[in-house]
């Protein structure tokens, strides 16, 4: 076995309230507070090298578990989940970050089951918000990994690194590969970032109102645009009224390209559009693309990719994606749990995968892994990632070989939180004609 593999000492977890500037809609409901869950990892080397890895994410309740149940439950089993997923991944065997987390997958669910029963839950806990859960926890693990190494974790998933090779996890057709050869050599040195356009959002400093914030930061995507250069935008749609998802795409990309030219800036806006599960089938979809092409070829052409338009049990309905995806690119994201779920979705015809750390670092390169194997893209994504979570986020698209660049919302929904990681990566959260720079980031572990 590696000298360099390891084991977690302990795992210990922070949580702290987090309330967002303005409201995010999601298509199940609105945002307003949020849990961040911080981890810390104390872990050693079969040599006797230990290290502290961190990790953290939002614990998004609304998106990983909707439903009936009222916030302040889910949160409060959400907490008692991380805390016993850290209990779990304390203390064990040696072994490499993602054999740690591959061995527990099991356990995990069977955890979350456990606490539904014992909270007698109406809606129990579901498989997506044990990745989220698990993910800060597995991320700490993955950081202490190459910090007890003295390498960049990305680094650390070669044949050197790793006991097995990806036929463990992905099957026989993986066999003599390893996650290291789906990634870069090295960080990228700028990085595109997506700014989000909520479905309510103001477009143009004239509708700004009264009531919206006067804090000093932009509220308007024009405001946004003069202050960051931002180019990439995701849209948030009905996906129910295609006249009205079509025309506010129309109005997005108009006030991007005007807002661009007035500051002098020569990238064209690139658009991608998250109807956040509520298209009742892809022929809806198919309906949007037709009319925002003849609203406009130039705001059609513009729009790199779909975001998830239908609900997430593949197994409900198994849509075919295929004479969507010859239109546009689509994108699964909510539906994805684990690696049959993508195959699975592959199979169905959607063009690819989206990314969240939220849903862990492992499993991330499993799927960026497949998708590549395939010939499919991927994007990456965030739930507003603060602090260490954005950088995580960031780290982790520097390495791969994504559709553009990567989201960061955080800027727009929670600007004053984790302040110190914000000072120790000035070029990671000051974005400058709509990039950030991964480049700047440490060469170990994870890259916080």
């Amino acid at each position: 076995m590696p000298d360099s593999d390891i084991r977690a000492r302990s795992v210990e977890v922070e949580f702290s309230p987090a309330v967002l500037r303005t409201p995010l809609k999601f298509g199940s409901g609105m945002v307003t507070d949020i849990t961040l869950a911080e981890v810390t990892a104390e872990v050693e080397n079969r040599s006797g090298r230990t290290a502290r890895g961190r990790g953290a994410i939002l614990l998004s309740d609304l998106w990983a578990w909707p439903g009936k149940l009222a916030h302040a439950t889910r949160d409060a089993a959400m907490r008692r989940l991380t805390q016993r997923l850290a209990e779990l991944f304390s203390g064990g065997e040696f072994g490499h970050p993602i054999d740690l987390y591959w061995d527990r997958k099991k356990t995990m669910l069977e955890i979350a089951a456990e606490l539904s029963a014992e909270a007698n839950l109406a809606e129990p806990i579901n498989a997506l918000t044990v990745l989220m859960c698990a993910s800060p926890i597995d991320a700490a693990v993955h950081d202490g990994f190459g910090l007890a190494n003295g390498i960049s974790s990305y680094d650390g998933y070669g044949r050197e690194f790793m006991a097995s090779d990806l036929s463990r996890y992905l099957g026989p057709e993986f066999a003599g590969h390893y996650p290291q050869e789906f990634l870069t050599g090295s960080f990228a040195e700028t990085l595109p970032v997506f700014h989000l356009v909520g479905g309510v959002d103001k477009l143009t400093e004239d509708e700004v109102g009264p009531g919206d914030p006067r804090d000093g930061l932009p509220v308007s995507l024009d405001q946004w645009i003069r202050r960051d250069g931002v180019f990439c935008l995701k849209i948030k749609l009905r996906g129910t009224d295609a006249e009205w998802d079509s025309q506010r795409t129309v109005e997005v990309d108009r006030v991007a390209r005007q807002t661009l030219g007035a500051i002098g800036q020569s990238d064209a806006p690139c658009l991608s559009v998250d109807f956040n599960e509520i298209c009742a089938s892809p022929e809806y979809v198919i309906e949007y693309c037709r009319k925002l092409q003849e609203r406009s070829r130039t705001a059609f052409d513009d729009l790199l990719y779909l975001e998830q338009p239908t609900e997430r049990d593949l197994y409900a309905h198994r849509f075919d994606m295929h004479e969507l995806a010859r239109i546009k690119p689509v994108v699964v994201d909510e539906s994805v749990l684990d690696i049959e779920m993508l195959r699975l979705a592959f199979t169905l015809g959607w063009s690819g995968v989206a990314l969240k750390t939220c849903k862990g670092q492992t499993n991330c390169l499993m799927y960026i892994a497949l998708a590549s194997q395939q010939g499919r893209s991927y994007s990456v994504q965030d739930l507003t990632n603060p602090g260490l979570a954005l950088v995580h986020s960031a780290s982790l698209t520097g390495r791969c070989r994504p559709m553009m660049g990567f989201e960061y919302n955080a800027r727009q929904y929670l600007p004053d939180a984790c302040r110190e990681v914000q000072d120790r990566h000035p070029g990671l959260f000051a974005v400058r004609a709509g990039r950030v720079r991964p480049g700047d980031l440490p060469r170990s572990g994870l890259g916080y």
